[in-house]
C-alpha cells in the first residue's frame, strides 16, 4: 500500500497540486495537518485534501486559528493578519470540515501529530535532543509529524540509544525500522531554503520511506497573495523556502 504523506499545504493550490501530480498513484493520503494559513488558496485546499483517496488528516495550529481555536496573540503579526483573513473566507462547509478533525491519530504501527507525540497540535521537533525526548509520548514503531516545514528523520534503536537524525537523499526509499519519528516537510511553504514543494511516499508493506521535492509556479502564488491584500512578505518567502 503506497501512502502520500503531506503536511503544511498552507492554503498554496498550485503548490498542492503539483504534489499531487508528481506523486503518481497512490493508494491512501495522510495529511499531518495546516491545510491553510499564509497562502490565497483556503477553500481550494481543503476541497482538495478533503477529496482525496482513503484520507487520515489532521487539524494543525494555523487551521485552528483560523476557526477561532487558538488566541491570535500566540502568532506574530503576519500569521495574526492571515488567519484573520481566512477566518472571514472559509466557507461554513469547509470550516465544519475543519472542525471536524483529530489533533492526533493511531493507525497500524503509527502515530501521526501535526506538531509532536506529546503536544499535537504546537510543539516544534527541530532537533535530535528535542526528538529523543519525544519517543516517550507515542507507543508505535513510527510517529510522523509536520509543523516544522523540514523534512527531518530520526531513529531511536531498541537499545535505547540517544535518537539520532537519518541522512536522507532525495527520491531514494530509505528502510523504516522501530522506532522512528518521520517529518515530510511543508508542501506550500518549504523553511529549509529550498523552494520545491516537498512530501514523502510511505510504502506500507515494503516499510520504506521517500522523501520528495517538486518545482511549482512560485510567481502566480505570490500574485494571488498580494491579489489577496494577504502581507507581501508571505509572497517574497516562497522564492528562498524560509
Amino acid at each position: 500500500m503506497r501512502v502520500l504523506v503531506i503536511s503544511d499545504i498552507h492554503a498554496n493550490l498550485t503548490a498542492l497540486e503539483a504534489v499531487l501530480e508528481d506523486a503518481g498513484s497512490f493508494d491512501a493520503t495522510w495529511c499531518l495537518g495546516d491545510l491553510v494559513g499564509y497562502g490565497p488558496d483556503p477553500n481550494e485546499c481543503v476541497a482538495r485534501v478533503h477529496a482525496l483517496p482513503e484520507l487520515l488528516c489532521l487539524i494543525g495550529n494555523h487551521d485552528q486559528a483560523a476557526l477561532g481555536g487558538i488566541p491570535l496573540s500566540r502568532f506574530n503579526r503576519d500569521a495574526r493578519d492571515v488567519a484573520e483573513w481566512t477566518r472571514s473566507v472559509l466557507s461554513p462547509e469547509n470550516q465544519e470540515y475543519l472542525r471536524s478533525l483529530p489533533a492526533r491519530i493511531s493507525t497500524q504501527d503509527f502515530t501521526l501529530a501535526h506538531g509532536s507525540p506529546r503536544q499535537p497540535v504546537w510543539e516544534y521537533i527541530l532537533d535530535q535532543y528535542t526528538a529523543d525526548r519525544m519517543f516517550d509520548f507515542f507507543d508505535t514503531p513510527f510517529c510522523l509529524v509536520g509543523h516544522s516545514h523540514l523534512p527531518l528523520v530520526f531513529k531511536r534503536g531498541s537499545d535505547g540509544a540517544f535518537a539520532a537524525p537519518v541522512a536522507t537523499r532525495l527520491g531514494k526509499s530509505i528502510p523504516m525500522a522501530p522506532r522512528m519519528i518521520l517529518n515530510p516537510g511543508s508542501v506550500g511553504q518549504p523553511r529549509d531554503m529550498d523552494p520545491r514543494a516537498a512530501y514523502a511516499l510511505l510504502d506500507l508493506e515494503a516499510r520504506t520511506w521517500e522523501a520528495r521535492r517538486v518545482r511549482y509556479d512560485v510567481a502566480q502564488v505570490q500574485l494571488r497573495i498580494l491579489e489577496a491584500g494577504l502581507p507581501e512578505r508571505q509572497a517574497l518567502r516562497l522564492v528562498a523556502g524560509w
